[in-house]
């Protein structure tokens, strides 16, 4: 059953999932066509991105041991390190809302902008809900964002490193 919510002036319904968490539904939105929806739906992959596979080249290039796609846990995290209680998620700049003020100010000039706006602002609010869930089971989250993977990729796979090296490994 929808429990209606306001966003910023923005009517939402919500829905439980499967899961029993609260998902957004986009009741009254419509994405261009069913055409359009099916392409965008077949193109964007969930599991081993281009992105994601570079960064678990990386990562095994340094020696680390990890498991990917966890379904265990909450938000399925691309890579787990399980013993460290590490979880990384390597997120798309366009669906997890990387510099959201100005993705959000871009997407309202678009086609069919409504939709998309409440879609990204749903994918950020699930990651906010996911890291708490994370946290409060005693995982230490890693977010790596795709342009960081694809431009700084060191970076990326030294915040990854500091995270699982930072943890006791005497448990």
């Amino acid at each position: 059953m929808g429990i209606v919510r306001s966003i910023r002036g923005a009517d939402r319904s919500t829905r439980r999932s499967k899961r029993g968490q609260l998902s957004a539904s986009f009741v009254g939105l419509r994405p261009a066509s069913p055409k359009a929806s099916r392409l965008a739906a077949t193109a964007s992959r969930k599991r081993a991105t281009r992105c994601e596979v570079k960064l678990r080249r990386s990562i095994k290039k340094l020696g680390l041991r990890f498991t990917t796609n966890v379904s265990s846990l909450p938000g399925c995290p691309d890579l787990v390190f399980s013993h460290e209680k590490v979880a990384v998620f390597a997120d798309g700049d366009f669906w997890h809302g990387r510099n959201l003020a100005k993705r959000l100010r871009s997407l309202s000039r678009g086609h069919n902008s409504d939709y998309w706006i409440r879609k990204i602002r749903s994918n950020v609010s699930r990651d906010r809900r996911v890291r708490r869930q994370l946290e409060a089971l005693g995982w230490h989250v890693v977010r790596v964002w795709e342009s960081e993977i694809d431009f700084e990729i060191d970076r990326a796979t030294g915040r990854i490193l500091d995270a699982v090296m930072a943890t006791d490994r005497t448990l």
